[in-house]
């Protein structure tokens, strides 16, 4: 009877439109982000949950339509751009004022302080079932806006990278330059890791691209990726508009590095003679058919000759570097060298040797497709 009695008083008080006019600028006064929204929303959010809680009231507990109105409540805040805790100050302050004009209206009434503190109570009760669903689809709400921003985010890198004509928009600029990077990194984890290192050091844009990490970002850390085992190619900085031949050529690179092993962050225009001579594997036979004749891909001994060779090239024809990346003396390096000259009829060139650039890319060449068909 008593609990009839606080209900009574409660949807009389509910009724009254100059309480919800109140209750609507308690709610925005305690909240810019609240205000700044159009005053009907904010009315039409509070008349529901009133009618909400009139109704959990008398039901018990709240209700399929009370719990969807509040579940409204949160969505929409958080599409609007309202923080969590400041819609939930707004909210707060609409209940408080409408809980403190209720209960002096009872005491006015002459309703005993036990009934109004048992049905403040039950408001509580109700309220704070409403917050957790408000609170939870602005969570799932704002999780959603997230997912749309960032697929459609990586839905522009795809298309700018395939060359489509579509808008440049955040967080790129269409008249910026950036690098287009690629990687052999497929587990989207390390993905994410690797897009944090970028846009750590400047404005970029990352994600799965073809299957693989790619991105374009204003700048290329030095040691990006760390120690890992993931290879990574950037290409010279251009606009977004100009990156698709650059993406296909970073590609190319991107497997020729791969096919030789490489690790780390590589620089394209540095993996230029590997791409190129990659791509035509037929072309590299022939010349060591014609270059190399004089090698059994079968012996073991002549493999490591030509393994010697090919570091000896890549070391500028230097014997100590050459030495310390094999792990050997100078003395054996010069030997083998000496040992593939025999056997080949072709000097090696040195830094001081004179040697046409031609002739030891040919050479290299020659040396890097004949290991290749080597017995491993």
């Amino acid at each position: 009877m008593t609990g009839d009695r606080f209900l009574r008083l409660l949807i009389e008080n509910g009724a009254d439109a100059a309480l919800l006019e109140s209750a609507v600028r308690a709610a925005r006064g305690r909240s810019d982000l609240v205000a700044a929204l159009p005053e009907e929303e904010t009315r039409r959010h509070t008349r529901a949950l009133v009618q909400g809680v009139l109704g959990a009231l008398a039901d018990g507990g709240p209700g399929p339509d009370v719990l969807a109105a509040a579940e409204r409540l949160g969505s929409d805040r958080a599409r609007q751009g309202v923080p969590v805790a400041a819609f939930l100050d707004g909210f707060q302050a609409g209940r408080a004022h409408l809980v403190r004009t209720i209960v002096a209206e009872g005491r006015r009434a002459g309703v005993p302080d036990g009934v109004l503190l048992d049905g403040v109570t039950r408001i509580d009760e109700i309220t704070t079932a409403l917050v957790h669903r408000m609170v939870h689809a602005h969570r799932v709400a704002e999780l959603e806006m997230a997912r749309t921003v960032r697929e459609g985010r990586v839905q522009m890198l795809r298309q700018l990278l395939h060359g489509e004509a579509v808008p440049v928009r955040a967080p790129l600029e269409a008249a910026a330059a950036y690098r287009c990077v690629v990687s052999d990194v497929s587990d989207p984890a390390v993905a994410a890791r690797l897009e944090a290192e970028l846009t750590a050091a400047g404005p970029a844009l990352g994600g799965l691209v073809d299957g693989r990490f790619a991105a374009l970002a204003a700048r290329v850390p030095d040691a990006l990726g760390g120690e890992g085992e993931a290879l990574l190619v950037a290409a010279p900085p251009a606009r977004p508009a100009e990156v698709a031949p650059l993406y296909e050529l970073a590609r190319r690179s991107l497997r020729a590095g791969a096919a030789a092993g490489l690790t780390g962050p590589r620089d394209l225009t540095g993996l230029a003679l590997l791409t190129v001579t990659e791509a035509e594997p037929e072309l590299g036979r022939l010349l060591a058919d014609a270059l190399l004749a004089g090698l059994d891909p079968d012996d073991p001994f002549h493999v490591e000759l030509a393994a010697t060779g090919l570091a000896y090239l890549d070391h500028g024809g230097r014997v100590e570097p050459t030495a310390a990346a094999l792990h050997v003396h100078g003395n054996t390096v010069k030997y083998r060298i000496g040992r593939l000259r025999e056997l080949t009829g072709r000097p090696l060139p040195g830094p001081a040797g004179g040697a046409a650039v031609a002739e030891a890319a040919t050479l290299w060449w020659a040396l890097r497709r004949w290991l290749a068909g080597a017995a491993p």
